[in-house]
């Protein structure tokens, strides 16, 4: 069995339901990075249509999760840990497949946002900028360069401490605000919003359906995401905390996604893919407020993306640190600093996406490469919610969801199956992803397989144990930890 010792450093209990609510607002900048890609594909009302019913599956699965959230709401991970512990009694390997796909999933954003403030500061202040630097045979510009800037400065915000990321976010949250109220009240109020910019094209294979279920693939990285709040569990100063910053920020989320496609399409109609990365943006804001006032919600829209970049560099880190402390990856990833913060783990996403930053060309293909990974999560987490009810019916439960969620969960698992195959089975499809970026995510999840049997074989002194028994309630070490009770002991996984 391995054996997480509790330390001495400790994540802190700081935040209110608030606090997380304010983290999880990086989710309307998910919406802002795709958003050109299914209005120039399928139209206004397809957006709305697509990313409304994506929300409302993401916003199911953040009520699911409260569960399990408050069951182990002293332990770091996420949404992984909730697959890791459903699952252990049958198999070990889900752990580090879920660890590392949730974590690929919400590391990368920081390359994808970083190249979209990139881009929209050169479009909006030097749009006549053409230097380049050749690395790798890939052409890198002041937007590449603007990126890596982004990802250094997030990095650093966070691993001197959770509060400090917080006041931030709190800061561009209070921005975001400005460019979301304009893109959904604002195209109205303008006198450009046409109807005629309103309707749904859907094309391709299947009568349209397949070119829908992989932009439904592509979409779970976007409107999955208020699941984020879970992760900040241990950091909650009450169990009533954690739930309510899911829930909250869920339904806000799918409120967004069915407003603000609807308000910008009305005006941008479909959008060039040549632009479709952010750029028509920039055009978009300039037929709202006029070109004097663009370049203050342009900084609006940065601001909102940084809080993005934030939310996502404490999340990915939080998730390895958890499963490091659950035995299932390397030992090195579930230390503290001194500002009690996973700050190595945080520091393999910087050094991660300035790789990406360097050798991939495409948002898009980053994206999908990524979600491979990340709605396998939400598979083994959705299923071990499942078993969870089954094998461990006595397990405290401070918030235990009706018994119709149980098949409600498994519908939604059956779901992102379906997503998965379809999506990671047809790169090309999408027009920006290829069979590498495929065998690249793939790669990410055998590669967590491997720091599986390095943690349990070299560090541990331990054969790889493939089953594990389970207790049907928690020791005392843990319950003294679930209550928020000091405790010296070391708890065994």
């Amino acid at each position: 069995m391995a054996t997480a010792t509790v330390e001495e450093v400790q994540l802190l209990k700081t935040l209110r339901w608030w606090d997380g609510f304010v983290i999880a607002l990086c989710n309307p900048g998910f919406l802002l990075a795709s958003l050109g890609f299914t209005l120039g594909i399928f139209g206004t009302t397809g957006s709305v249509i697509l990313w409304g019913t994506s929300a409302l599956i993401g916003a199911l699965q953040a009520w699911i999760y409260s569960e399990p959230a408050t069951m182990f709401g002293h332990r770091s991970g996420g949404i992984s840990l909730y697959a890791h512990e459903g699952w252990r009694k049958h198999t070990t390997l889900v752990g580090p497949l879920a660890a590392f796909g949730y974590w690929i999933g919400w590391s990368v954003v920081l390359s994808i946002f970083g190249k979209i403030i990139g881009d929209l500061a050169v479009a909006q202040w030097w749009p006549k900028s053409s230097w380049t630097v050749t690395i790798l045979s890939n052409h890198l510009g002041l937007a590449h360069f603007i990126a890596i800037g982004c990802i250094i400065f997030v990095w650093g915000f966070n691993v001197f401490g959770l509060r400090p990321a917080v006041w931030f976010t709190y800061a561009c949250a209070a921005l975001l605000m400005i460019p979301l109220t304009l893109f959904i009240v604002g195209p109205y109020l303008s006198g450009h919003w046409h109807s005629s910019n309103v309707h749904a094209t859907f094309g391709g294979p299947w009568g349209g359906i397949k070119l829908a279920l992989v932009y439904m693939f592509i979409l779970c990285w976007s409107t999955y995401a208020s699941e984020v709040c879970a992760t900040f569990a241990p950091e909650y100063k009450s169990e009533r905390d954690t739930h309510i910053a899911l829930r909250s920020s869920a339904v806000f989320l799918l409120a967004i996604c069915v407003l603000l496609p609807l308000g910008l399409g009305g005006i941008t109609g479909a959008v060039p893919s040549a632009t479709a990365e952010g750029q028509f943006y920039t055009t978009t804001m300039t037929t709202i407020v006029g070109h004097g006032a663009a370049g203050f919600f342009t900084i609006c829209i940065i601001a909102s993306l940084l809080l993005s970049m934030t939310s996502s560099t404490a999340d990915a880190g939080r998730a390895l640190f958890g499963i490091s402390r659950a035995g299932m990856t390397i030992k090195q990833f579930g230390r503290l600093n001194r500002f009690h913060v996973p700050a190595r783990a945080m520091t393999m996403d910087l050094v991660v996406n300035i790789l990406l930053v360097i050798l991939i060309k495409s948002n898009l293909a980053i994206l999908y490469m990524s979600n491979i990974g990340y709605v396998l999560a939400h598979i083994f987490a959705l299923s071990g919610f499942v078993l969870l009810r089954r094998d461990r019916p006595n397990w405290p439960r401070p918030i235990k969801l009706g018994s119709g969620w149980v098949p409600m969960a498994v519908f939604l698992c059956a779901l992102n199956v379906v997503f998965l195959i379809v999506g990671a089975l047809a790169p090309k499809l999408n027009g920006y992803g290829t069979w590498t970026d495929f065998w690249i995510g793939v790669g990410v999840l055998v590669g967590s397989l491997l720091l599986f049997v390095y943690r349990r074989v070299v560090q541990d002194k331990e054969s790889v144990h493939l089953r594990e028994e389970v207790p049907d309630v928690p020791d005392e070490a843990e319950r003294a930890l679930l209550l928020g009770e000091p405790a010296t002991a070391a708890v065994a996984h």
